[in-house]
């Protein structure tokens, strides 16, 4: 009767078919939009990152990014998944002065996700930074 012989270095590892998916109904979906480019990033009431989408990755390139159809597509891409993981509720969360913001959120109110609120998370500075100082020639 022969034993088997472990190789050495090689891992025996479990492969799993598919993914572990998890059923999250409320969770918070953060709009950034710059002037660049709109990154859409939904996360669940803890804060971990269920998925995201971008202009970029939703195959826009360069100037074209920054518009709201491509703002648009990248909402309907991080927002696709979710719907089939049974998301119902979501917060909306919206930072930057990019044009793409309104865009995304009317993607958003055309799913079928119900928003709770909808927060503008703009950085606003109280006093700025301060100025250089005066030029002397």
């Amino acid at each position: 009767m022969t034993k088997a012989i472990p190789r050495i270095g090689v891992r025996r590892r479990r492969i799993s078919l598919r993914k572990n998916v998890r059923r999250i109904s409320k969770g918070i979906i953060h709009i950034q939009a710059s002037f660049n480019n709109t990154i859409v990033t939904v996360t669940d009431v803890r804060g971990q990152v269920v998925s995201w989408a971008s202009a970029g990755t939703s195959r826009f390139k360069g100037k074209k990014r920054g518009t709201p159809h491509a703002a648009q597509t990248a909402a309907v891409d991080a927002i696709s998944t979710l719907v089939d993981q049974g998301m119902q509720r979501a917060e909306v969360k919206i930072k930057g002065p990019g044009l793409g913001r309104d865009a995304a959120l009317r993607a958003i109110y055309e799913s079928r996700i119900f928003i709770r609120f909808v927060r503008d998370v703009t950085p606003m500075p109280h006093n700025g930074c301060r100025p250089p100082k005066k030029r002397r020639v």
